[in-house]
């Protein structure tokens, strides 16, 4: 500065707004550049899509006609090696008989008896033929019968040795084709996944709002992939453990934005608490007591039916009933291609997946009807703690089944997650049958954890959403016939005609809460990854417990609020351990 003339300071600001201009102008034509080559990346990589799917279904019509072409060839081929093998038989059959004919012929021309020999009813030439030394009678055909019948035995034994290794050669052909046609079936359905995998990425790097968008429709990542499907129990469905080597697909992550990250978490935490509100409701429509129960202290409401089986089903069902007419236009929404996956589900008659889908809204239904009786039995924060021990469960079945070992964190949260639970068992001084409760939340969380295995079984066989549909689907049929079915008098159904049309408001407000739920868990996944999600998904008990303290004033003691943060504790870490071994595998 003390170089320069006298007004350069003047001209300072004048050429750095200058060149500040000139380079946000840079800026705007690089990202304008950049963003119609993505754009242009992106049409080019949708018209070759276009151009595989035909290419695929051209190969596939090609692979049809050559099989069929082959089978024809094939069934050709093997008319005329029958009909050849019956031409050689026969020569071989004329060859033996015209030797032994002639060798007998030799033979009985070279005695003095002379013989006609008839052969198939025309007469022969006249033989000559002596009895044998010590036989009265003397019968030729016995004498070159036995060995002419043997070589038509062994010829025939043969025949049949050659028939059975022809078939052996081509079945094992068959079943050559028909590997080879499982693995075409695998590599197409990796080639489109990849592709979708490339498009979304693509779309993803333009803007954030395409990126999400894209994202949200497409979603098949291992972010989703990765938890349960739906929330269709009143707590949120934890990550299930991982899938075995030959089940786990790698597919590369999406990065996601501080910013995103806290919209999920905000997101999983109003879906934790969207389900512990939905956990006091049914409290609320459950007859525990012949007192009403006060709500907010303002007002009475009167239980409405016994927590017995019958009535969990009824209820069951009638939540059912408002999701089945909710869910197809939610999960439209969220995946446009859910009814093309449905059909081509069950078009593939892959009856093992099957078992798996039926198998685990089984276990779903019967998670549900238990928990029913529990809230029904004992206080609502204590059932959704005894609830939580499913993780166990969960981990010792995959220790089994995968060979996945626990750790020293999954060992020391399994111990914390026992310890809690039993310092949360009531003891009295409580409405309700303790006993029956007690068993029903540990049952359903035993049969929650059967539903998580099997879930994660499916992953990446089934897009989350259609496999949530059809899981809801399964447990509306499930619900329906159990109520079809005799029940014994203590299980039946026993309601007052008076009081359905509160009954069915309560159906209502479940099945609306289960949708609102379900929503924000999809988003919070979408947005924070399923294991974050997950995390904050651990408080539900404390939230159940904290609404029923507000709304209907169950109060807990203080060692079964001790108890129910020790289970907190203990999933929490599961989760935490978990996030933390996936980061490192893709790291």
């Amino acid at each position: 500065m003390d170089t320069q003339p006298p007004n350069q300071g003047a001209e300072t600001p004048q050429s750095a707004e200058e060149v500040l201009k000139s380079v946000i102008e840079d800026l705007d034509s690089f990202r304008q550049n950049m963003t119609n080559n993505f754009n242009e990346d992106l049409q080019r990589l949708r018209a070759e899509k276009q151009q595989l799917s035909e290419d695929v279904e051209r190969l596939r019509q090609q692979y049809e006609q050559l099989q069929s072409q082959q089978l024809e060839s094939l069934s050709q081929r093997q008319i005329a090696q029958q009909q050849l093998w019956l031409k050689q038989l026969a020569q071989v059959l004329a060859n033996n008989l015209q030797q032994q004919l002639g060798q007998k012929i030799r033979e009985l021309r070279e005695n003095s008896h002379p013989l006609r020999l008839e052969v198939g009813g025309i007469p022969g030439e006249e033989l000559p033929m002596t009895n044998p030394p010590g036989n009265s009678y003397y019968d030729p055909g016995a004498e070159f019968g036995e060995p002419l019948f043997a070589t038509l035995t062994r010829t025939c034994e043969a025949l049949e040795q050659e028939l059975d290794s022809y078939h052996s050669h081509l079945s094992q052909q068959l079943n050559n084709m028909r590997g080879m046609e499982q693995q075409g079936e695998m590599i197409l359905e990796t080639l489109v996944n990849r592709l979708k995998v490339e498009l979304e990425n693509t779309s993803g790097v333009s803007s954030v709002s395409a990126e999400s968008s894209q994202f949200g429709s497409r979603n098949s990542g291992s972010t989703v992939s990765s938890a349960p499907p739906a929330v269709t129990s009143p707590v949120r469905p934890p990550e299930p453990p991982p899938t075995p080597p030959s089940e786990t697909q790698v597919r590369p992550k999406v990065p996601k934005s501080a910013s995103q990250v806290q919209i999920g978490l905000i997101l999983a935490l109003l879906s934790a608490t969207v389900l512990s509100l939905f956990n006091v409701c049914l409290k609320i429509l459950l007859a525990t007591s012949s007192e009403p129960r006060i709500i907010f202290g303002l007002f009475e409401v009167e239980g409405l039916i016994v927590p017995n089986i019958g009535n969990s089903l009824l209820i069951l069902l009638l939540r059912l009933i408002v999701v089945m007419l909710l869910m197809p236009l939610v999960a439209t929404f969220l995946y446009p291609a859910v009814w093309t996956d449905i059909e081509r589900f069950i078009k593939s008659k892959d009856f093992a997946l099957w078992a798996k889908v039926i198998g685990s809204a089984f276990f779903l239904f019967l998670s549900q009807v238990l928990i029913y009786v529990a809230i029904g039995n004992i206080p609502t924060g204590i059932a959704i703690t005894i609830f939580f021990i499913y993780p166990i469960i969960t981990v010792l079945a995959s220790w089994g089944l995968f060979g996945d070992r626990p750790s020293v964190v999954r060992i020391f949260s399994m111990v914390v997650i026992i310890v809690g639970a039993c310092l949360t068992l009531p003891s009295g001084g409580a409405e309700g049958n303790f006993q029956q409760g007690i068993l029903a939340a540990g049952a359903a969380g035993i049969t929650f954890s059967g539903y998580v295995l099997l879930t994660q079984m499916a992953a990446g066989k089934l897009h989350p959403i259609p496999f949530s549909l059809v899981n809801f689907a399964g447990i509306f049929v499930f619900s329906a016939l159990s109520l079809i079915m005799p029940l014994p008098p203590t299980w039946d159904v026993n309601i007052d005609a008076s009081i359905w049309p509160g009954l069915i408001v309560g159906g209502i407000v479940l099945g609306v809460l289960t949708l609102f739920s379900y929503l924000l868990n999809n988003f919070a996944i979408r947005f924070a990854g399923a294991a974050r999600a997950s995390i904050i998904g651990t408080s539900g008990p404390a939230l159940t417990a904290l609404f029923a303290f507000v709304m209907i004033q169950e109060v807990l003691g203080l060692p079964q609020i001790f108890g129910m943060i020790l289970v907190i504790i203990g999933v929490a870490a599961m989760s935490f351990e978990r996030m933390f071994a996936a980061n490192k595998k893709t790291s």
